[in-house]
C-alpha cells in the first residue's frame, strides 16, 4: 500500500475525479461512449483551469503542495463538500513535525480524573493512531468488557479501528457497523494526512490493510467525514439493544479525541446503563487483583 504524501493527493484527486459524473460536473455528454462513468483528466483540468499535464502529474503523485488557489479550483471543480476540500487542503499542504514512531501517546492525569469522575457515562479516549489511552469502567463494559480494564496501560494497547475490523465480539456490537467502520476509515485517512511522516500510524494502516480485506476496501474508496456527534445503535451482550448518543470531543494540546456515550433520561437505553454499571465487578481491575492476591 503506497501512502507517501503524493500518493495520498493523487489517489484521493483520483477517487473524487472517477466518482463525478459529466452530469453533475455540468458537461454536456458527447456523441463518443465513454469508458468510464467519472470524467477525465483533460476534462477536469478545463473545469480547474490548470494545465492537464499539472494535473496529470498532481494525480500520478509526481507533484505535491499545489497552491491554495489551485487546491479551491480542484475542489470546486470535483464539487467537493467543506470537508473533503478540508481533506485536500492538508494533503496538499506543507508537511507536519515528524512524530516518532517510538512516540507513544499518553493520557494526561488530568483527563483520567475527567473520566473517572463521570462514573455513569460510558468514556474513552483514543489518539490520532485510534489507540486507547484510556476508558473508564463504565466505558470499558459498554466497548470491550471481553477485554482486560487495564488494557491501554499495556505494551500493546487496544485500537479501536482494529477492533472494529478484527474483533468479532467489538464488530458485533454495533448494529450500524458500516457507518462505524467509514468513520473510523474516513479519520484515519484524515490523520495520515495531518501527519504523513508518522511511521507508526503508517504500520497500522498497513497491517490493518493487509489483516481485513474490508478494510482495505473501505481505505480505497478514501472516505472523508467530519462529525462530532452520532446516534449510534448498539447490540450490547449483558444488556442487549442500547440507542446511545455518542459526542467526540477534541482534547485541547493533544491530537486526542474523548468520547462519550450518554442516554435520554427515563429511556430503555438509560435503564440498561444503570444495569450495566451494576454488572461491573468491583475492585475488577487486574492490576489490583493480583495486589490484593500477592498482600495475603
Amino acid at each position: 500500500m503506497n501512502t507517501t504524501p503524493a500518493a495520498d493527493l493523487g489517489g484521493f484527486l483520483r477517487s473524487r475525479r472517477e466518482s463525478l459524473t459529466p452530469e453533475a460536473a455540468g458537461i454536456e455528454p458527447g456523441l463518443t461512449r465513454r469508458r468510464v462513468p467519472g470524467l477525465r483528466r483533460e476534462e477536469l483540468a478545463e473545469l480547474a483551469g490548470v494545465s492537464v499535464g499539472y494535473y496529470t502529474r498532481l494525480e500520478q503523485g509526481v507533484s505535491v503542495g499545489a497552491s491554495d488557489a489551485v487546491i479551491d479550483a480542484l475542489a470546486a471543480a470535483l464539487r467537493l463538500d467543506p470537508a473533503e476540500h478540508q481533506h485536500l487542503r492538508t494533503l496538499a499542504g506543507p508537511r507536519k513535525p515528524t512524530r516518532s514512531r517510538s512516540r507513544r501517546s499518553r493520557l494526561r492525569s488530568s483527563v483520567r480524573e475527567l473520566i473517572d469522575a463521570i462514573p455513569g457515562v460510558p468514556a474513552i479516549v483514543i489518539d490520532h493512531r485510534a489507540d486507547v489511552l484510556g476508558w473508564n469502567r463504565l466505558g470499558h463494559a459498554l466497548l470491550a468488557g471481553h477485554l482486560d480494564v487495564d488494557a491501554p496501560d499495556a505494551a500493546v494497547r487496544p485500537n479501536v479501528a482494529r477492533m472494529l475490523f478484527l474483533d468479532p465480539h467489538h464488530k458485533a456490537l454495533y448494529r450500524d457497523w458500516q457507518a462505524k467502520a467509514q468513520v473510523t476509515v474516513a479519520a484515519l485517512h484524515q490523520a495520515a494526512a495531518r501527519y504523513p511522516a508518522d511511521s507508526e500510524l503508517r504500520q497500522r494502516i498497513g497491517g490493518l490493510a493487509a489483516d481485513s480485506p474490508e478494510f482495505a476496501r473501505m481505505w480505497a474508496r478514501r472516505p472523508v467525514r467530519t462529525c462530532s456527534y452520532y446516534v449510534r445503535e448498539l447490540d450490547h451482550p449483558l444488556v442487549g439493544r442500547l440507542t446511545l448518543a455518542n459526542e467526540t470531543l477534541a482534547l485541547p494540546d493533544d491530537d486526542q479525541q474523548l468520547g462519550l456515550f450518554y442516554a435520554r433520561q427515563d429511556s430503555a437505553a438509560a435503564d440498561g446503563l444503570v444495569l450495566l454499571a451494576r454488572s461491573i465487578v468491583p475492585g475488577g481491575s487486574r492490576q489490583t487483583r493480583s495486589r490484593r492476591e500477592n498482600a495475603r
